[in-house]
């Protein structure tokens, strides 16, 4: 879970949708404290971008999901040119999420926890390709003016966001994500944002890390999805497993590919529901060795489902991809009656 923009997932970029990295970018924090004239949805979303990495502050939230009621507790903090994100649950199992990053050119920096460094720039041109902002309204959030958001897709490959954004300070107060049939899937809301302050120095974000090199392949992803860098808190890749992502700036999704050990039970093929993720499963046989393929993400399991359907190997001759085998020897109907893990 990321805190900037109240744990909206995806919210990397490691290239743009031509395929070229985003170039670095700087701000200075003082002139998020300037009134700016410019309300556009598209100024304010960029402006909201800039306050979610400029601001320390401490805050109380609450998340609403298909697990019930869960609160939080926040911390963000810039030091230095180091940003600090953590965020405790309060209640249920306890969680703590601790994130620190370099939002400067110091290279000694480099080998923290994870780079902060998403082009809020890039990012923002990014998403206007695949959604639309919609024009927003002032409501009042955790007693705060806030103007809100919508986030639309211009397709139904992908879920939409509402946000509240401070007036104030263009800090996010609140987030729901919107499935395909206009469905609330969550809510997150800060109830209580406690003495926001601004880092008075300037942040330099971006481009981030490459990709990692992988011979699987998604020969098929909704448009905007480009590969991105594994986070570090991600399943290591290693002989066994391969772990790709993808994101188009606002939703990610995760390619796992694993060989099945003989004493291994692997998961019913066919699509399980997580939460608000779903997971496509596929069982292949490549190279007389079956394998299991995973598609996870945050979008509808209909994409996922075709993601996993068409996966290749490329061994790197040519750069011609190669399809593997469905282990019963025809293609898999991954489009199966949705189920819970763990069956």
């Amino acid at each position: 879970m990321a805190i900037s923009l109240l744990a909206l997932p995806g919210a990397a970029l490691a290239q743009s949708s031509g395929g070229a990295r985003a170039a670095m970018e700087s701000f200075d924090c003082r002139e998020l404290a300037k009134a700016d004239d410019d309300v556009s949805p598209r100024a304010l979303f960029l402006r909201s971008l800039w306050a979610s990495h400029c601001y320390n502050f401490q805050a109380r939230a609450v998340r609403i999901s298909y697990d019930g009621v869960r609160t939080l507790a926040l911390t963000h903090r810039v030091e230095k040119g180091v940003e600090t994100e953590v965020a405790r649950f309060l209640d249920g199992p306890p969680v703590a999420v601790k994130k620190r990053g370099s939002v400067s050119q110091d290279s000694s920096q480099a080998a923290l926890d994870f780079t902060a460094g998403v082009a809020p720039g890039a990012l923002t041109a990014q998403i206007v390709e695949h959604y639309e902002l919609q024009p927003m309204e002032l409501e009042r959030v955790a007693g705060r003016s806030a103007w809100r958001l919508d986030i639309e897709p211009q397709d139904g490959l992908r879920y939409g966001y509402r946000l509240w954004l401070d007036s104030e300070t263009s800090l996010p107060l609140k987030r729901e994500m919107i499935g395909v049939d206009g469905q609330i899937l969550e809510t997150f809301q800060i109830t209580d944002l406690q003495s926001p302050s601004l880092y008075p120095e300037t942040l330099r974000l971006g481009p981030g890390h490459p990709p990692a090199d992988s011979p699987w392949q998604a020969r098929w992803l909704p448009d905007g999805f480009t590969p991105q860098p594994i986070p570090p808190d991600s399943p290591k890749q290693s002989e066994r497993a391969e772990h790709r992502m993808y994101s188009d700036g606002l939703t990610s999704i995760s390619l796992f590919v694993e060989p099945l050990a003989g004493d291994q039970h692997p998961l019913l093929a066919g699509i399980h529901r997580l939460g608000i993720s779903h997971a496509a499963v596929r069982h292949v046989i490549h190279q007389g060795r079956p394998m299991q393929i995973l598609a996870l993400g945050e979008a509808p399991a209909e994409v996922l489902a075709r993601i996993a359907s068409g996966v290749t190997w490329d061994e790197g001759s040519g750069g011609v991809d190669r399809a593997v085998g469905d282990a019963q020897g025809e293609q898999e109907d991954v489009t199966a009656e949705t189920s819970t893990p763990g069956s």
